[in-house]
């Protein structure tokens, strides 16, 4: 795992400074603490940090092809790079230079060019240079695990893999995205291409880009696409339980190939715990930390199941204790690395596994994140077969949301995070008044999010799966909240549930033994019988959450009073002063609590913005 970033002369005239390409570079020196690499000629500058995990003696990037016509840098592991490199060895008489996984990229781009994608398991962000031909490829892995930014100005192609690398260029741009900020409102966080910063875009997940001439050309080369519901199963539910542990299992045992140290983050549900169970079976003396979140408040604290699952997986157990002055303390530091605001504080105690996980000499971990979204995992997909037509239909509102709900999705019926019609209002009010009146234009919701394509004719729990892999996990859970907040303490994480093989499986697997009745995620359950402790099998959906603002608030620490301030929110111009203080007074009340589920943080997106205002000089609005 490593950062790259580098950039690109579309108007051919050179304009490529070989110290501007090191700060980008060394901005991600998070990413990859151990060495860097450059490579920089007319036109061209390319930059990697890099932190090794496979091959660390003689796998440093920039890496070549055997004439040195190709040169490439990568951000992530190609998990199926043994059975790659015996292909290219054995059928093309390719020359290798090192054991590191990555390398296989070069030779792959030589075989196949840009289709090379196809044949890669893994999470990726990469870019080749044909030196040749003066033709670049970037591309980003089938999930968007690993990211990639990318910004056009001034007739330069800025990439990185973090904002704040591309920022470091003098031509960056630095400005709000106030559709990326409504997306963050209205949703579960930004959706890609969009990000916070106004001409900085997030290449999508599953896709690529070329740069040739001075042109850009992206496109698609994976997308999750379910079968429409006229199409029939073709297996019993004995063969999919069976097929499923089997993928699981080599799923697991290529995220355990490392040079380095591996380690398990562990929540105490079903997830995590199997890839624990499968972890200590397949290689049972690799693994020997584990990573807890632990809460002194008993609501939401999950230490007996998590202790239940290391006992079961014989690994030497961390609990990190998480607590009000431990949120706020790394809250600044947390909204720096996950560059946009956010509802939640839980990125917070993701960073906490992460710094654990390092300070025990641990480079990698693997989590269980992906299984919600593949299996019907959250409450709405219990629900979905029991969708109605709704409201009267006198009822304007609810009219307005089935139209709505139509052109987004392709489905009157279709409820995704909220009644955004409702919401609306919630908008307008905590908006200034400059943003306010303009809210047909800033409204995420007015701009293209998802391919409705991939949602007609599918079945609702697919069709609410497809939305959670694009507008939950990509750019929230698997960035923010995952990314950016393990190789903010370089450290890199793995996925077993989102192996390409895997997913191509579940994708075929019917609806009705994903949600059976009233039981979600039933065959993974099953799947799971045996390997995993019955009582966490059994016990009901958990949602992970942390203290959020009102906990602050009540805890009077100064900065946070400040920063929500009536005076510092007018300064500001993005919020409305009022609004906010309404609010902060309302929070601050003895004993008031949010509901987990019911309820956004309004002020934590409002705090969390104000602080990456501050962090990266973005201004006021005027």
């Amino acid at each position: 795992m490593c950062g790259i970033a580098g950039y690109m002369d579309l108007w051919g005239r050179n304009r490529v400074e070989a110290h501007i390409v090191e700060a980008m570079t060394e901005a991600l020196v998070h990413r990859g603490p151990d060495s860097s690499g450059y490579f920089v000629e007319p036109g061209i500058g390319l930059g990697v940090r890099r932190l090794k995990i496979i091959d660390p003696e003689t796998g440093d990037q920039p890496i070549y092809n055997e004439d040195r016509s190709l040169v490439m840098i990568c951000n992530g592991e190609i998990f199926n790079y043994r059975e790659l490199r015996r292909k290219l060895t054995n059928d093309n008489l390719h020359v290798f230079r090192s054991r590191t996984d990555v390398e296989v990229l070069v030779h792959l781009y030589e075989e196949h060019g840009e289709g090379m994608v196809t044949q890669l398991n893994g999470q990726f962000g990469f870019a080749v240079w044909d030196r040749r031909e003066r033709r670049l490829f970037l591309a980003r892995d089938h999930f968007g695990i690993n990211p990639l930014y990318f910004s056009v100005v001034d007739g330069l192609l800025l990439f990185a893999s973090e904002i704040k690398a591309i920022l470091q260029h003098p031509a960056a741009p630095r400005e709000i995205d106030l559709v990326g900020m409504d997306q963050i409102l209205s949703l579960p966080g930004l959706v890609s291409p969009r990000t916070l910063f106004k001409g900085i875009e997030s290449l999508k997940s599953g896709h690529s880009m070329t740069v040739v001439n001075g042109e850009i050309r992206t496109r698609e080369y994976w997308d999750l696409e379910y079968p429409t519901q006229d199409e029939t199963p073709n297996g019993t539910e004995e063969e999919y339980v069976e097929e499923l542990r089997e993928l699981l299992w080599r799923s697991v045992e290529r995220r355990l190939r490392a040079d380095v140290p591996v380690g398990l983050f562990v929540s105490g549900g079903l997830d995590s715990s199997l890839v624990a169970a499968l972890t200590a079976k397949v290689t049972p003396e690799m693994v020997r930390h584990s990573f807890s979140i632990t809460f002194a408040d008993r609501e939401i604290d999950e230490g007996r199941f998590q202790r239940l699952v290391t006992r079961a997986t014989g690994s030497e157990h961390h609990d990190i204790l998480v607590d009000e002055d431990a949120i706020a303390h790394r809250l600044s530091e947390m909204v720096f690395h996950c560059e946009c605001p956010v509802k939640e504080t839980y990125n917070t105690c993701s960073f906490a596994l992460a710094e654990a996980a390092r300070s025990a000499g641990i480079t990698v971990v693997l989590a269980g994140q992906g299984a919600d979204e593949l299996f019907g995992g959250y409450p709405g997909y219990r629900f979905d077969s029991l969708r109605t037509e709704g409201g009267d239909v006198d009822d304007v509102e609810w009219a307005l949301e089935e139209e709505l709900r139509e052109r987004l999705w392709g489905d009157r019926s279709l409820l995704y995070e909220r009644n955004q019609i409702a919401f609306r209002d919630t908008k307008a009010a905590l908006y200034s008044p400059q943003i306010a009146e303009r809210l047909d234009a800033v409204d995420c919701l007015n701009h293209p999010l998802v391919n409705k394509e991939r949602l007609r004719g599918r079945h609702p729990i697919h069709q609410r799966s497809y939305l959670d892999f694009k507008l939950r996990l990509a750019d929230h859970l698997l960035s923010d909240h995952g990314d950016r907040m393990v190789m903010a303490n370089s450290v890199e994480a793995r996925y077993p549930f989102l192996d390409i093989e895997l997913v191509d499986l579940v994708r075929r697997i019917p609806p009705a033994l994903k949600v059976k009745g009233l039981t979600e995620k039933y065959i993974l359950k099953r799947a799971a019988s045996g390997l995993v402790p019955r009582s966490i099998i059994e016990r009901e959906k958990f949602g992970f959450r942390a203290p959020g603002s009102p906990v602050l608030l009540q805890r009077k620490y100064g900065w946070v009073d400040d920063y929500l301030s009536f005076e510092h929110i007018r300064r500001q111009g993005y919020f409305a002063p009022g609004a906010v203080e309404r609010l902060r007074m309302q929070y601050s009340q003895e004993g008031f609590r949010l509901h987990p589920h019911l309820d956004t943080d309004l002020l934590m997106i409002v705090l969390t913005f104000n602080l990456l205002c501050d962090q990266f000089n973005l201004p006021a609005l005027h």
